[in-house]
């Protein structure tokens, strides 16, 4: 009887366990997004674009040509060396039913012929409105009208963990999907555009001839545009980009206008503040941009901005991380006037500046700073930025963004390398770096302690 009796309560608890399983398998899926119906909306309105350029008549034949290399890896060597038309392929988006055309600059750039096709096979040569290789974009025109155009969103009510789509054409495969969460908003890369554009960090897998195609979210509008990924390998590692299209459609307004894209320029180079500075400076915390050059005859001058001032914020925003500050300036047309907020000798202070126009001799500095030739040793450095690949591997010291003809070059230092140690000092900082080179005795060897692929190795460089 007491068998009977147990074994009738636990069948009961099975249905009971199977029942409440089953519950939630149910609302779990239930939960689970489905991107079928956005994709089949939008998918109209992405395009894949194949731009020739002309070959570089100066460039040699292949050095692997008649050497014992197998077949397929030898037509990935000897591909740079072909001097016949050389194709690259990308994506795009309608933003105009008249024929406008979205992508990065780095589809089309230095093109001879850009075709555009269409999702219905239709193919059309396309013209380029304008481009702006700061922010990697490019408007593109082709004479066809009634065209489906996408849906527009806003990416500043973009937030972390929120489900997004991107369509695109990786390696060729026309209309892929592929989908991933936002990882941030905001981010500052080191390279190029890095500075003047507040990426979209996403999870969602980007490869080559993704670029230029749109990230949409749940509601099917674009919010962004897939520009870049950081890698190690060559193929995605679970870092893509994307520019907000916030931005992006900034910069179309005024390529649509004049061809061409005016920016903001303050006309100061900046540090990040960390937590020994900002006590210096009688700061709670770490936070705003520290001004350590304010050059002659620019904006910051005339309004008033001293060296050795943080920046707390620009033009009604807060600025939290230095890098913040490029990408608010940048957005700002020149001859507007804005309040800056400074803290200077421990006390807020506002001033009224005049914003300039950012010119092509400025355009190597990202962060205000000459950079034409680097430093002695031929290197131009930055501090690891908080959610950076290399912040978030624990690497100390300074990463390497830029390496000109010199003596770092000659031992072999690449872009992208962090340098963790010189003359077995601890690096912590740029500007800790900077002042250790500048200091050194001229023909004075300097052994620097260099991470690259997660491995690390000492390399000695004769000072000039």
């Amino acid at each position: 009887m007491n068998n009977l009796i147990f074994r009738t309560t636990a069948t009961k608890w099975r249905l009971i366990l199977g029942v409440c399983f089953l519950s939630l398998s149910v609302q779990s899926v239930a939960e689970f997004p489905s991107f079928t119906s956005l994709v089949q909306d939008i998918k109209p309105s992405v395009v894949n674009i194949r731009a020739s350029r002309e070959p570089n008549k100066t460039r040699k034949e292949s050095p692997y040509d008649g050497q014992d290399v197998p077949d397929m890896l030898k037509r990935f060597l000897r591909e740079p060396y072909k001097r016949s038309p050389r194709p690259s392929a990308g994506s795009g988006f309608i933003i105009d039913e008249e024929g406008y055309i979205l992508t990065n600059n780095h589809v089309v750039d230095g093109a001879s012929e850009i075709i555009v096709a269409l999702s219905d096979r239709r193919e059309r040569i396309a013209e380029v409105v304008g481009h702006d290789p700061l922010s990697d974009l490019a408007l593109l025109k082709i004479n066809e009208s009634n065209l489906p155009s996408v849906k527009l969103g806003k990416s500043l009510d973009l937030k972390a963990g929120s489900w997004v789509v991107a369509i695109g054409s990786p390696f060729g495969f026309e209309h892929s999907v592929t989908a991933g969460i936002i990882s941030a908003t905001g981010r500052s890369l080191p390279e190029g555009n890095g500075r003047y554009v507040p990426f979209i960090q996403t999870d969602v897998a980007i490869n080559p001839g993704n670029s230029g195609g749109p990230l949409i979210d749940l509601n099917g509008n674009v919010v962004g545009i897939n520009s870049q990924i950081f890698t190690r390998s060559g193929g995605f590692m679970g870092l893509s980009f994307a520019i907000p299209i916030d931005v992006a459609m900034e910069v179309v307004e005024q390529l649509k206008e004049n061809g061409t894209v005016v920016r903001g320029w303050l006309g100061v180079g900046i540090q990040k503040v960390d937590m020994d500075l900002a006590k210096s400076f009688g700061l709670d915390r770490p936070s705003g941009a520290l001004v350590t050059e304010v050059f002659p005859g620019s904006a910051a001058e005339k309004g008033g901005v001293m060296a050795g001032d943080i920046i707390s914020s620009f033009n009604g925003k807060k600025i939290d991380l230095s890098d913040d500050l490029p990408q608010l300036v940048g957005r700002v047309r020149p001859d507007t006037k804005t309040k800056v907020e400074v803290v200077r000798d421990g006390r807020k202070k506002t001033l009224l500046v005049t914003v300039g126009a950012l010119q092509e001799q400025n355009l190597a500095s990202i962060s205000g700073s000459p950079l034409t030739k680097g430093n002695r040793l031929g290197l131009v450095v930055e501090d690891i930025q908080p959610g950076s690949p290399q912040y978030e591997m624990g690497l100390e010291g300074v990463l390497v963004s830029k390496v000109f003809s010199g003596a770092a070059q000659r031992k072999g230092i690449l872009a992208g390398d962090v340098i963790r140690a010189a003359n077995n000092r601890r690096i912590t900082n740029r500007a800790q770096f900077e002042k250790l080179i500048a200091n050194l005795p001229v023909n004075e060897k300097i052994n620097m302690l260099v991470v690259r692929e997660n491995r690390s190795r000492y390399i000695a460089i004769d000072v000039p």
